[in-house]
């Protein structure tokens, strides 16, 4: 039996894939050693899950979050400041590192205006009317990231794992099926956010070329399965969507070398 670790820094499309996707508090799918148990019997992986609020975030992060975060007792779901400002990714051992672009295509951030750092307010609308006024007041809003800033953030981030790790870098993109959009004339739709999605996607596989990291295609994965299978909205995944996007994880990992591959298990 032999275990590795998976370092998982993205928010649901990696840990419902890698970990655990409950839906109405049931496991419809149980992550990704349900795929090793398969394909690779005696193989286990742990993984290390931590949300991602964005590259920029990432980037900046100190490691401990800002007093003038850490001394109110802000509920923020999923996206706890420990986490927010945590820099357990370029800290932790792995056998291989996950992550995702798709912080970067949707979450907008708040910048403090005094000391500049920047803040996801996750579900602000359900805080108390103070807590409101406080953020208001202290943040400004930082908006959405650039394609092009998010991948010089994503270099950069590449960078400071690979100068202390040699470990395989895996990056989940996005499918840019976007349900219920119908669109034939994209003249003055410039917006759309399935176009975004495209283009993010193709500045990350240019990123691969420059850098050598691993795509997780999960657009593609999502296209050959059928996205009325494979998605419950434009970026939540089904238990089948999961599964997939797991097996295909799984691939990479052996392609890599993390996993052993078939035939090595059966020489062993």
């Amino acid at each position: 039996m032999s275990r590795i670790t998976l370092f998982a820094k993205g928010n649901l499309d990696v840990r419902d894939s890698l970990h655990a996707l409950r839906l109405g508090g049931t496991v419809a799918w149980n992550g990704v050693n349900a795929v090793l148990r398969e394909r690779a019997p005696g193989v286990t992986a742990r993984v290390r899950h931590e949300t991602f609020v964005r590259s920029d975030a990432l980037l900046a992060a100190t490691g401990r979050p800002p007093a003038a975060v850490a001394e109110r007792a802000l509920d923020l779901g999923a996206y706890p400041a420990a986490s927010q400002f945590s820099r357990a990714l370029f800290e932790a051992e792995a056998d291989a590192y996950v992550l995702s672009i798709q912080p970067d295509l949707n979450t907008v951030v708040a910048r403090h205006r005094e000391e500049g750092f920047l803040f996801y307010p996750n579900d602000f609308g359900r805080w108390p009317a103070g807590e409101q006024a406080w953020l208001k007041s202290a943040f400004t809003n930082a908006g959405l990231l650039t394609v092009e800033d998010s991948m010089a953030n994503f270099e950069a981030v590449i960078a400071a794992l690979r100068a202390r790790s040699a470990a395989p870098i895996l990056v989940y993109n996005v499918s840019a099926v976007v349900p219920g959009e119908q669109v034939h004339d994209h003249s003055g739709l410039e917006g759309l956010f399935s176009t975004r999605i495209r283009r993010f996607n193709l500045a990350l596989a240019e990123l691969s070329q420059r850098t050598g990291v691993s795509i997780i295609d999960v657009d593609a994965v999502v296209a050959r399965g059928g996205a009325d299978r494979m998605k419950l909205d434009t970026v939540h995944l089904t238990a089948e969507g999961c599964r997939a996007v797991a097996e295909e994880v799984v691939r990479v990992l052996e392609d890599l070398g993390v996993v052993p591959a078939a035939e090595a298990r059966a020489c062993a």
